[in-house]
């Protein structure tokens, strides 16, 4: 398995003030930053920095705000990286919320592990180099860049609790195998990986075999609209402590904007909040459902959920630090995915420095997922030589799969949020566990 170590510096320049019983009212524009530094055998080091900008205005609707830019810079020395510009309005337009997205995301080990889950078989000994059936540490991936430019917005139909929501979004992909030259520059002889012509990733099996169409092994270019009602009473957008957030949002890709593949998808979520605790502990759970309602969706766009707003860089599972933490990201993909996350969340010190309020927290979580409509590959020609095709594909075995784990917050004036998970898969064919280091509750 690759191994990933991660260091975040958190500079704090005075000393806590402890037993802070009221936060401060904040106003204006708050600023927080945070470095990021890491380390990957195969991509190699990580370098780059993030800005999380907040403007609560006058107050009057702290911890809520008017306005947030969240911008990102970050690359490994082999071209995987982060860039992004994400901003979220109340006010720049009257009466509507808009939130803006800009964001380049080449990736040079992509994850792909097959289609529906369970169906695909995993199998860690063919990345791992001291087993004896090591085949490549990057069987399971590919090279993808990606494009996005998004636009959505929300405004009211009755009151602040029920709204309208609608959206455009532009995504281009290049894809292709990983390129292993690039890989091995550096490398010692033992550890550089053999050549595609050697040893090919799954990718590019797929490809030879038929289970990746001819016309999507390239990537393309995909247009969605967007229309979806929203339900809301949560009492903070960042951080809330009660309310409910439901949402149905229809999403479609069609030809006439450009788009290389027609498709439309329905995505079901529901999160509730309950405070247990006052300010102390909270339990918050997410249901989650997305189906294909018509079309076929293209191979790489399968991992794509499609909530009515986007929060973080990636909305990509199931599996990964948005969905299933400690299970392998795009685990399982399909044409409809069911998932839940369960979690309490645990406040245990609230203080002041330099006049901004924090507090430090944890969490517990169950993760769970499945696909509940599998994609379906009628024509193909497996060809797997020395290998048998029950080490690829076991068809009906697919079934909820689970993790669990343990967080670590530190949160700033409630919107600046720096998670740390823990999450362990609880079935081996879902890998072993993961370490994530990102920015907000998970939801």
């Amino acid at each position: 398995m690759k191994k990933r170590t991660a260091l975040i510096l958190i500079v704090l320049i005075a000393f806590p003030a402890f037993g802070q019983k009221q936060d401060i009212t904040k106003t204006g524009w708050n600023f927080g930053m945070l470095p990021v530094l890491a380390f990957n055998q195969d991509l190699g080091f990580e370098y780059g920095i993030l800005f999380n900008l907040v403007n609560f205005g006058d107050g009057s609707r702290y911890p809520n705000y008017n306005q947030k830019v969240y911008i990102e810079a970050s690359r490994y020395t082999k071209g995987s990286g982060i860039y992004r510009i994400y901003y979220d309005s109340y006010t720049l337009i009257r009466g509507i919320r808009f939130i803006g997205d800009i964001s380049y995301l080449p990736d040079r080990a992509y994850s792909f592990f097959g289609y529906n889950g369970y169906e695909s078989v995993y199998n860690p000994n063919w990345i791992d180099p001291q087993a004896d059936e090591y085949k490549t540490r990057i069987f399971y991936n590919y090279d993808r860049d990606f494009l996005r430019i998004k636009m959505d917005f929300q405004g009211r139909i009755q009151g602040d609790r029920l709204r309208w929501a609608a959206g455009i979004a532009g995504r281009n992909f290049r894809i292709g195998s990983v390129d292993v030259k690039k890989m091995n520059k550096g490398q010692s002889d033992e550890d550089k990986l053999p050549p595609l012509s050697e040893q090919p990733g799954l990718y590019d099996q797929y490809v030879e075999w038929g289970l990746i169409l001819e016309e999507e092994k390239d990537g393309g270019f995909i247009t969605t609209l967007k229309a979806g009602i929203v339900y809301d009473t949560r009492d903070a957008v960042s951080d809330p402590g009660r309310g409910i957030w439901s949402e149905a949002t229809l999403v479609t890709s069609p030809k006439f904007l450009g788009s290389d593949f027609a498709f439309t998808k329905l995505n079901l979520t529901h999160r509730q909040y309950f405070t247990l605790l006052p300010r102390t502990l909270v339990f918050a759970y997410r249901l989650g459902y997305q189906t294909t309602l018509a079309g076929k969706t293209p191979f790489f766009y399968l991992p794509f959920i499609e909530p009515s707003e986007l929060v973080a860089a990636r909305s990509e599972g199931l599996g990964g630090a948005q969905y299933n933490r400690g299970i392998m990201v795009n685990r399982m993909i399909g044409e409809a995915m069911a998932y839940g996350n369960f979690e309490f969340r645990f406040k245990f010190w609230r203080f002041t420095v330099a006049n901004q309020n924090i507090y430090l927290g944890t969490n517990l979580f169950l993760d769970a997922g499945r696909v509940v409509t599998p994609y379906e590959f009628d024509d193909f020609n497996v060809e797997p030589g020395a290998d048998d095709l029950s080490d690829y594909l076991k068809p009906d075995t697919e079934k909820i799969h689970y993790s669990a784990g343990l967080g670590l917050k530190i949160v700033m004036n409630q919107n600046f949020i720096v998670s740390v998970d823990y999450g362990m898969a609880l079935d081996k064919q879902d890998g072993d566990s993961g370490l994530y280091i990102l920015l907000n509750y998970l939801f």
